[in-house]
């Protein structure tokens, strides 16, 4: 009887590897092993032992295909028998369309997502005794974050109410339809009953236009986003009507740092020093009052030296000072989108070893899984706002209402009469 080509006499194998004392000998051992295992397999099937004749056989042998299997021990040749008749799997050791073990895609997914750049993670492998590592090849093992990142996109917003909420959009290039494309990331941060902040959502959508971002608030307010009390973003047209149309009870504020851009860019700059110091003294008084008051005293010095900033200046006021209106302990956290700039600095540093992602499906895996894993740093640390913050801006809140429906009863009783 012939024997199997990868058939294996257990002493005789070890006294081979042990002699050749080969740095790859896990790699020769798995390899061997597992081929054994699949003629095996393969001479159940066929119901009889290779090259044997038998009544009972039921199929024959007809050669290898071989295919890598890349593991922790390194890059493995698997040969995969092929029979006469139907065909041969070995679903329980490979994946269809995947050549890499589950141990090791999980590692890989992980390098992904901690911003390891390809060349990287090549070098990396290389030094297990794996082939080289494509792009295409790290994209599809990170597939295994989709999970996660649309269980955590898709989760009820649960431990609200959120009063104070902050949005932002970052650019990513992707390849659509054989050219490069932008499309906008749009993110939402909060503050929860806790007073811990948590990642609400992101979307990804081809521009920052009206229907974008209206259409990513009612999701999140589908979620169980209510009760908002103030929404810090920038000036974007679409975040404003968004804002007035799906959160009509919140108040909008303007980021203050977006803004002082804007205004640099109206003078020259030698004059930027002098009115940057006098609009940031806007935001050093101690209380609402003196904040208005101030303000109010920089557009006037405007008007002798810079008039076009002046008009600016008066014209942005309400959205610039919206933040006068809640607890003086969260100004600092509020009146800019500061925060949320960090966090985009902290995205662009994983994105950017991407460069261009393959489609939009790539984007939310790594966004989304760089959003959930800050998600969980935020609710391990200590609360962003105290719970005398919140309670405050509550009674605040409440006493919005009372006002308004005092000032509503008024117009109506002056109008019955």
């Amino acid at each position: 009887m012939a024997a199997s080509p990868y058939s294996i006499d257990p002493t005789t194998y070890l006294d081979e590897l042990l002699a050749q004392a080969s740095p790859d000998l896990m790699r020769e051992m798995l390899q061997g092993f597992i081929n054994q295992i699949l003629s095996t397999q393969a001479d159940q099937v066929c119901g009889a032992d290779y090259a044997t004749v038998s009544q009972d056989r039921v199929n024959t042998r007809n050669g290898y295909r071989h295919r890598d299997f890349d593991t922790r021990v390194g890059t493995v040749d698997v040969a995969v028998p092929k029979l006469r008749t139907g065909s041969f799997f070995p679903d329980w050791l490979l994946e269809r369309r995947t050549r890499a073990e589950r141990a090791l895609t999980t590692v890989i997914a992980t390098c992904y997502l901690k911003g390891v750049s390809t060349r990287r993670m090549n070098d990396l492998v290389a030094s297990l005794g794996i082939n080289n590592l494509s792009k295409s090849q790290v994209s599809e093992m990170a597939k295994d974050l989709d999970v996660m990142v649309e269980e955590f996109r898709t989760r009820p917003l649960d431990t609200g109410p959120y009063l104070y909420v902050s949005c932002d959009a970052l650019t990513m290039k992707v390849r659509e339809g054989g050219r490069v494309v932008k499309t906008s990331v749009l993110l939402a941060t909060g503050v929860n009953a806790e007073g811990y902040r948590e990642l609400l959502g992101m979307q990804v959508a081809t521009s920052e236009s009206v229907a974008s971002w209206t259409g990513f608030f009612r999701d999140l307010k589908a979620r169980g986003l209510k009760e908002v009390y103030l929404v810090t973003s920038d000036a974007h047209l679409g975040i404003q009507h968004a804002i007035g149309e799906v959160l009509p009870n919140a108040s909008w504020q303007r980021c203050r740092t977006h803004f002082s851009k804007n205004l640099s860019g109206m003078v020259s700059k030698t004059q930027w020093p002098t009115l940057s110091a006098m609009f940031h003294t806007i935001f050093q008084q101690p209380d609402a009052e003196s904040v208005w008051a101030q303000a109010r005293d920089v557009v006037d010095f405007c008007q002798e030296k810079f008039p076009d900033v002046a008009d600016y200046l008066e014209e942005a006021l309400d959205e610039l000072l919206a933040f006068t209106q809640c607890p003086k302990s969260v100004w600092t956290k509020v009146w800019s989108n500061n925060p949320t700039e960090r966090l985009n600095r902290e995205i662009r540093r994983r994105t950017d070893v991407v460069g261009i992602f393959p489609n939009r499906d790539a984007v939310v895996r790594l966004v989304g899984a760089v959003l959930a894993e800050q998600h969980d740093d935020w609710i391990q640390q200590k609360r962003y706002m105290s719970l005398t913050s919140l309670e405050q801006t509550r009674a605040m809140m409440t006493a919005n209402i009372i006002d308004s429906d005092d000032i509503t009863s008024e117009i109506i009783r002056k109008d019955v009469a």
